[in-house]
């Protein structure tokens, strides 16, 4: 019997009645004749409000103590479907993600997992029954309750059919599917009907909101396909595989962006060997993720180092970079927080030149000035200005083709 991963994020949760719409679509599913595990966020906007009533109270983000607060939200909506299951005829259990036994490390707010337990899951598969799993949430080795960071119901998700070799991971949202680019942003964005899990994981990577970049990354490392879809609507969605028809394969499969960067710049720090590890390191050991990295030597032994960081870690990154400096000898440290990055994602790059150039060019003629570049094999990504974002997004997205008519989907993928 085939098994089956389904998860439904907050929107398709958002009240009784929404629930209740989920429950005849799982019914509906069950009836096919497969096994099916279901993971559940909580309810829209549901775990914004148990964060600030803890800010009401504490000034603490990362603890212990609110990870017991937000992860209340998902044994809310569990219990409510299992519920619903029940009330149509279809036998359902819910488990929390400590109940399961999703075993995470101890970083609190931004949890990995690192291993499932499934003979529970198994036991009531066996038994025919629906098991409705907790998302975002987990346990670490001291049975304290953990949560994974935003959007880790994909991770949780994605997890699971790894670890239960589940056929098909399908993820339900608010959206139908990948887009080209982001449709707020560019109206005339296309849905893709499929792309490969390394596009995706890069499109996720640079800013794409569809699924959590840990999702993605577990998905190429265990083999796990995923398909996108909307709850509120019947469709194809976006298969997102290990490979696809070379003969659809797109040049460019999408343009992301983040609007929510933010730079740093430590000056006159000593050219020796050494030196990037003392100043990566402390951010390293806070837990702040860095990007893009330019490094300027100058002609007096010294050199300009500049990195960029999510903006609601620039505060904390420049506290530790400002502490760093003092150690090093360096200058001084400028902080930027206008900065936003747009980026182009295609394994069609591998085989076609030029990609950069033309991308340069682009955004020299709508008067956009670069000012921090980083690349990978199919992908490039540039910070500028953030007041330019759409302008740029939009100018990359008509010149790279994927503004064309529906029958040029081979030029296609990419945000929520």
């Amino acid at each position: 019997m085939a098994l089956i991963v389904e998860k439904f994020g907050g929107t398709s949760v958002g009240d009784v009645d929404r629930i209740n719409a989920v429950a005849d679509q799982v019914a509906h599913t069950k009836t096919s004749g497969v096994q099916l595990v279901v993971v559940l966020s909580a309810m829209a906007g549901e775990t914004n409000r148990l964060l600030d009533l803890g800010a009401r109270v504490s000034p603490a983000s990362e603890h212990r103590e609110i990870d017991v607060l937000i992860s209340t939200g998902e044994q809310v909506t569990i219990a409510l479907l299992a519920l619903a299951l029940e009330a149509r005829g279809v036998r359902a259990r819910s488990y929390t993600g400590d109940q399961v036994r999703i075993v995470t490390d101890n970083v609190h707010g931004k949890a990995r997992i690192l291993d499932i337990e499934t003979h529970r899951i198994e036991a009531d598969l066996a038994e025919d029954r629906v098991v409705i799993v907790a998302g975002f949430q987990g346990q670490d080795l001291e049975g304290n309750i953990t949560t994974l960071g935003r959007g880790g119901s994909d991770t949780t998700a994605v997890a699971l059919a790894a670890a239960l070799n589940a056929g098909e991971c399908r993820i339900f949202t608010d959206v139908d599917g990948v887009y080209t680019a982001d449709p707020r942003v560019v109206p005339n964005a296309r849905r893709l009907s499929q792309i490969t899990t390394e596009e995706m994981l890069e499109l996720a990577s640079v800013g794409a909101k569809v699924l959590q970049t840990r999702a993605v990354e577990f998905a190429g490392k265990y083999g796990v396909t995923i398909r996108v879809l909307s709850s509120f609507e019947e469709g194809p969605g976006t298969l997102i595989s290990q490979e696809i028809d070379e003969m659809e394969q797109p040049l460019i499969s999408g343009i992301a962006y983040n609007g929510d960067e933010a730079k740093l710049t430590i000056t006159g720090v000593p050219d020796e060997p050494g030196v990037a590890s003392r100043i990566f390191g402390p951010l390293s050991d806070a837990h702040i993720n860095v990007d893009m990295i330019i490094q300027n030597v100058t002609g007096d032994d010294t050199t300009d180092l500049t990195f960029t960081v999510h903006r609601n870690e620039f505060a904390k990154a420049k506290e530790i970079l400002d502490a760093t400096a003092q150690v090093l000898g360096a200058s001084e440290v400028i902080g930027d927080q206008t900065l936003a990055k747009v980026s182009v994602v295609g394994v069609g790059m591998r085989s076609h030149a030029g990609i950069a150039a033309r991308m340069f060019k682009t955004l020299a003629d709508e008067g956009i000035n670069i000012q921090l570049i980083s690349t990978s094999e199919i992908k490039i990504s540039v910070g500028i200005a953030d007041r330019y974002l759409e302008l740029a997004v939009r100018s990359l997205h008509r010149v790279f083709g994927l503004d064309e008519s529906p029958e040029h989907e081979m030029l296609g993928p990419a945000v929520d």
